[in-house]
Order: C-alpha cells, then structure tokens, then sequence
C-alpha cells in the first residue's frame, strides 16, 4: 500500500491553553487512514499546521515587503534578500521557490479528494459536516494561489492530491485569468459550507470561518477591480457584529491584545504559532543578529511626528509597529508597546501572522467605495481608522471626494501606516500600480524614485517600466522538475 506523507493534529482537551497540537505524525497509509470524522478532522488540521513551516511565513514576509519601501537591509540580510530589494531577480533565488505553498495546497488537495470517502465507513459524519471540512480546505487552497497569483502571475493549477506534500505533476502554467477564476470556485464552495464559528476564540481565528471566506473574497474581488462585490463581501463581515477595531487609548494594553497576545476581537485569521512552534520572525528582527530593519521614512514620513506636541503620536508607529530608536521591527520582535517597549526573548517568539484584521475589512471597502463615486463614504471609513490610531495632523489629507484616484491613493498611504511589515505592502503598490491596466504605474515609479539606492534609481526605474517584472521568476529548481514550465516572460 502506498504511504502518503500527512501532518495530522489533534485537538487538545477543552482545558488546554492551545487547540492545535503542532507535533507531526508522518507516514499515514492513506488506503487505511480515511476511516472515521475524527481523522477527517485532523487532516484539515494539517491543513493549518502546514502554513506554521519556518520557510513559508518569512517567504510571505519576503514577497509581501521586500520590493516595497517599508523595509531595509541590515549586514545580516542575505545576498538572495538584497537582490530582491534591488530588483536584481534571477531564477535561482531561493524566495523564487513555491514549494512551501504548493505542500499546504497539496494538504488541501487531500482533504478535497478523500474527505467523502469517510461517509461510507463513518455513518455518525453528515453531509453539512463533511461540506464545513471542504469547505475549510477549498478556502485555505483559494487563499494560497491568491498568493500565488500575486507573486508569479501565472502559475500551474494543481488540483488534485500528489504522492508529496511537496511535488507537482508535470503541468504547464495556467493563466492568470485562469488562476482567478479557480480562486473564485473554490471560494463559493467555501462561502456555501464554512461555519460561522468552531466554538472557542482560538479556532474561530485560526480557522478559516465564513467571515474569512468574505475576506479574503473582498481581497480577491478589489485585486480584479470588481469593486461592487468587494463592498458586498466586506458588509457581510461588518454586519455580523463578530468583529471591531480595539480600543487604542492606551498604547501599551492595544498593542498586547492585537500583536503580543493576537486573536483579538478584530482578528479575522491569524496563522497560530506558539511555544510548541515558534515563529522564525525572531531571528528575522531581533537587534543581535536582525536581517531586516524599518526604513527611516516609515517615522519620518508614514506615521510622522508631532513637532508641537511630543505626547501625541500615531500608536502604530514608536512602539506599535517599529522602535524609533533602532528601526527594530517591533510588530513581531516586541512583548510590549508603550513607552518603556520590552523585546520578546527566544522562547515567546510566537507572534502570530496576521492574514486579516477588521481594519482590513474597513480599508478594503473604502477602497472600492472610493472606485464607484462614494468617497465620502471611503472617506468616513478612513477617519474611524485613524480616530482609533491617534493618528496624527501631519499625515492627514484631504482628497477631493470625488477623485477615485485621490480618494484611494490616500487609503494607500493608511493601509501603509494601519498594516506595517504584514506581508501587504507590495501587494498594494502593485494592486493601485496596475488598476485600469496600468493607468498608474506612476505610484510604483515615484516609489522606486523616493527609496532606490541613487546608483540604482534608474535601472530599477527601467525594470519595473516593463510590467511583467513585477512578478518573480519560476525557480530553476521547478523548470527542471517540470519539463512543461515556460520561465516567465521577462526572465526568459
């Protein structure tokens, strides 16, 4: 019989501190293993336990920050690391392997492909039971090519389980439209048979929920600039009244609900790292040996100071996302905010990674709001944000509520100061970047011309006139693998 590597978890007791178990069982046999609902259940739980790999939440980091301006090097950063904050991408860069992602696709596609097999030897699973199982596993594979999809463009769509978490049959490259229109299947299946919770706080946000599903549907539709669904998508998760920004009064006690502690009661989905499986951002942001530093602007220009008052400030910024006086990233690397910040130590890395919080709802919809001629609406979405944050005067605009383009470059900047460091900025430079097909491009240009090295400015300039550089190369490693894999255009 053929063994099929598998991660299963299994749920602690109702009085553990933690519902996922990170401790692996591999060498399931998998023509004996889909026998009753409670290892149906522990499969989809593998499905979670593979986004806590090392690898793939510093490469999310990497794909989600490294080609933006929020983010420097340090002496400890890598040659691969340096070169995609250069543009200078080749193919043999390991942050061009996807293999992190495809495994839990590949989980998800076991799920998908021997989840009702259990019905005919479990008479106790029901049919609306199996279907909130699929239904976790269609979404969390939706939410992996949609990063799939921002990344490379065009990627192959592997769509039914392999002999390894981490192997690919021999298929060609799937369109980008193909890509989205997959991303779209899976996530109506989910949005049918997602439950609305899991019965403890610590699933409901480490599990993808229906309120996720709507997210992450929001997320996808604004990619595509199908603006009218986005909004939709967003008011379903608004209107549930499950979710709100922390109060923000005091710096100290919302940093340690919304980043220390995480699962708080505007997290949406949160990857649950803990003591058992520590979160490899520590090594990434602790001084002794950090890889990555904020940038000087992110002070300077994003959150700002106030020069005639010192106590007020935007929490975000000194103490919230960043220490001001090393540019430690303090969002991951920080067990306290305030005014008297505490560093995490080794053994309490286990900052979670922030998928979506409410504020992401808000930002979302007041971006679409502001593409169908409802700016003072976005507008109105914006100040609940920044009312929250403290923000201060200095980063205050005020756009023609009229102007989409106005209206929505001013949530650009807010998102920056709302979602520092979590694996979103590029993401958003290249979703304004490419809107109305690439009508403007000038906001991805004038980035490059504030934070490019001078010796660089142009050349990247140059580069990222040619759109398709904005996605990365295939991994040489996976064109020899796959003999039917074409390079991407620009690297070709």
């Amino acid at each position: 019989m053929k063994k099929y590597m598998l991660i299963t978890l299994l749920f602690f007791s109702s009085s553990c501190s933690k519902w996922l178990d990170v401790k692996p069982q591999d060498g399931i046999i998998r023509d004996n293993y889909w026998q009753n609902k409670e290892q149906l259940k522990a499969a989809v739980i593998g499905c979670y336990s593979s986004l806590l790999n090392n690898w793939l939440v510093t490469e999310l980091f990497a794909w989600g920050e490294l080609r933006a301006d929020m983010v420097n090097s340090t002496l400890n950063t890598t040659v691969d690391e340096v070169n995609i904050m250069q543009a200078n991408i080749l193919a043999t860069n390991t942050y061009t392997s996807w293999a992190g992602v495809y495994s839990t696709i590949n989980y998800c596609n076991t799920v998908i492909g021997y989840a009702a097999k259990v019905m005919q030897t479990d008479k106790t699973l029901t049919q609306e039971a199996l279907d909130g199982y699929l239904a976790e596993a269609h979404g969390l594979r939706a939410l992996m090519y949609f990063y799939l999809l921002r990344t490379f463009g065009e990627v192959p769509l592997q769509l039914k389980a392999t002999d390894s978490d981490n192997s690919l049959d021999q298929l060609e490259k799937s369109t980008q439209d193909q890509v989205y229109a997959q991303i779209l299947d899976d996530l109506s299946f989910a949005e049918t048979h997602a439950l609305e919770t899991y019965g403890s706080t610590a699933q409901d946000k480490g599990r993808l929920t229906r309120y996720g599903i709507y997210t992450l549907e929001a997320d996808v539709y604004l990619w595509n600039e199908k603006y009218d669904k986005c909004i939709e998508a967003c008011d379903k998760v608004i209107n549930s009244g499950r979710y709100g920004l922390m109060d923000g009064s005091v710096q100290s006690q919302w940093f340690n609900n919304v980043f220390y502690m995480g699962n708080s009661a505007e997290s949406i989905f949160e990857f649950q790292f803990d003591a058992q499986q520590l979160n490899p951002f520590y090594s990434m942001f602790i001084v002794s040996a950090n890889r990555f530093i904020g940038a000087s602007r992110v002070m300077d220009e994003i959150y700002g100071i106030d020069l005639t008052d010192a106590t007020k400030k935007d929490i975000r910024g000194d103490g919230g996302s960043i220490r001001a006086t090393d540019q430690m990233i303090w969002k991951f690397a920080g067990a306290t905010g305030g005014a008297t910040p505490v560093a995490r130590g080794a053994t309490d890395s286990w900052a979670h990674w922030f998928v979506y919080r409410y504020a992401d709802i808000l930002l979302l919809k007041a971006e679409a709001l502001a593409w169908v001629e409802r700016g003072p609406e976005a507008l109105d979405l914006v100040s609940t944000i920044r009312t929250r944050a403290g923000a201060i005067d200095a980063t205050s605009e005020s756009p023609d509520p009229n102007s989409a383009i106005d209206v929505s470059n001013y949530i650009l900047n807010e998102r920056a100061r709302e979602f520092a460091f979590e694996g979103k900025r590029w993401f958003d430079i290249l979703r304004h970047a490419q809107r109305d097909h690439y009508a403007h491009l000038s906001i991805m240009l004038d980035m490059v011309a504030m934070t490019a090295p001078g010796n660089m400015q142009q050349s990247i300039i140059n580069k990222y006139r040619d759109v398709r550089s904005h996605y990365l190369p295939i991994n040489q490693y996976e064109l020899q693998a796959d003999k039917k894999l074409v390079q991407n255009p620009y690297y070709q």
